[in-house]
Order: structure tokens, then sequence, then C-alpha cells
């Protein structure tokens, strides 16, 4: 029996256009219903996200604010960015709501533990940084600051540290995914994976010296994880057929457009 689409329908283009701003305002309803449940926690919020630093300030030094509004808007801040992080699932469940109409019933066996690995990964990047990344980095500044010179951070630039490397070590454990989703695709093969390897290591150094402080802990946390996933996304590579390789049987059935 051939794998044929579940809906070979065609949808105008006004079709495809009011589902997809249907599925973005969902999104956008999604961090705002978050949002509202965390607003009277933006400060507790912003404890915990400073804790991997204020536990190896000096005896007596505290985080500053200088800025007047800083007090107020930094956490707000840090909540609105939480939310999204949090609404991650939502959103990519409704992208999933708007191509999965599209693909065949063998791309969807794939397609799908993408998509939760992709989730899994990211939160499991930003739990690395938190665990284990800040307070080794903040432990080396720390010990870093000069005889004299009193570490006070101020909160404005303290979030905007721990927010770009979240997002960088999140965005660092989807690797494994990308490499899968270029090999299913057919952009790449293993034997060409296997043969730029030693480029690879070398870029991710080079990533790790970009977004992460200039101390070599924080670059080798990023670089040896990225490497050490690059080559998860070799082995599970391995295991998926090229797109196209297992096309369905009838050849003249197309992948349905997206359904509301």
């Amino acid at each position: 029996m051939s794998d044929i689409p579940e809906n070979d329908q065609h949808m105008p283009l006004v079709s495809h256009l009011t589902e997809l701003r249907t599925r973005l305002l969902r999104c956008v309803a999604a961090i705002f219903l978050i949002f509202a449940g965390l607003f009277a926690f933006t400060q507790q919020i912003y404890t915990f996200v400073s804790i991997p630093l204020r536990q190896y300030l000096p005896v007596g030094a505290t985080m500053i604010a200088t800025d007047v509004s800083s007090p107020f808007l930094t956490p707000l801040k840090l909540t609105m960015m939480v939310s999204l992080f949090l609404a991650i699932p939502v959103i990519l469940h409704q992208i999933w709501g708007f191509i999965a109409p599209g693909l065949y019933k063998h791309e969807k066996r794939i397609a799908v533990p993408l998509l939760v690995s992709s989730i899994v990964l990211f939160y499991t990047g930003m739990a690395f940084a938190y665990f284990l990344v800040f307070p080794l980095i903040f432990k080396f500044f720390a010990a870093a600051t000069p005889a004299g010179v009193e570490m006070m951070t101020d909160i404005t630039s303290y979030l905007d540290f721990v927010m770009t490397l979240f997002f960088a070590f999140g965005v660092a454990f989807e690797i494994p995914v990308a490499v899968v989703l270029l090999v299913w695709i057919g952009v790449v093969d293993i034997k060409y994976l296997k043969k730029v390897r030693p480029y690879v290591v070398i870029g991710c150094f080079v990533v790790g010296m970009i977004l992460t402080p200039p101390d070599v802990f924080s670059q080798t946390l990023l670089a040896v994880p990225m490497w050490l996933l690059f080559e998860i996304g070799i082995l599970f590579g391995g295991l998926v057929r090229k797109r196209g390789d297992e096309e369905p049987a009838d050849s003249d059935a197309q992948p349905p457009a997206p359904l509301t």
C-alpha cells in the first residue's frame, strides 16, 4: 500500500495567510498568558536568575541599579523573556500544526521526534548554562578582580549577559537536530560531515570565543558540548534516510496544503 498524504486538498493563498495569522496570534497569546501568570513574581524570578553571580560577590557587596527605572523594568524584561522561553513548546506546536498536513506519514515519523528533541535540547542547554557554566564564569571573574576594586554588577548589564548565554547555549544544544535535518533533506551526507569534522571542531571554539566572555573556561564549556552534540548528530543522522528515498509509490500524489 502506497504512502500517500492524508489529504490532497489545495488551499488558496489567502487561506494560507489566514491560518498563518491565526497561529501567530495563538503564539503571542500564549506568551502573554504566561507573562500574566508570572507578573506577580518578577522580583523573585530575577533573584533566582542572579544567584550564580550573587553567591560569588564579596562580603557586603551587592548588585546595583544605575538607572532610575532599572529596579522595575529589568525584572519585567526578564519575566517577558522567561515567558517567551516557556512558550516555546506552544510556538513549535503551532509551527508543526501549520506544516504537518503537508507531510507524508513517513516524514511525520521523523519530524515528530525532531520536534520533541528540539524542545528538550533547548531547555537542557539553558539548564547547563545556569547550573554549570554561570558558577564557573562568575567564580573566575570574582577571583580575577584586582585588589582595591569592589565587584558590584549593574542589574541590567547582568541581564543582558545571562540572556546572551542562555540563548547561545540553548541554540548550541540544537546541533543534533540541525545535523539530522540537513542529512534528511539531502543538503549533506554523513561521509561529508565526517570529512569536515576537524573544521567543525575549530568552528566550535571560534563560536565559543565569540559568544562567551574572554576566558578559556567559558569558551571551552560551550565549544566542547557543541562538538559532542555534533558527533551525536552524526550518529543519529546515520540512521535517517534522505528525504525522497522513501517517496510514495503514487508519484502524482502531492503533499496537501496546510489546513486549519
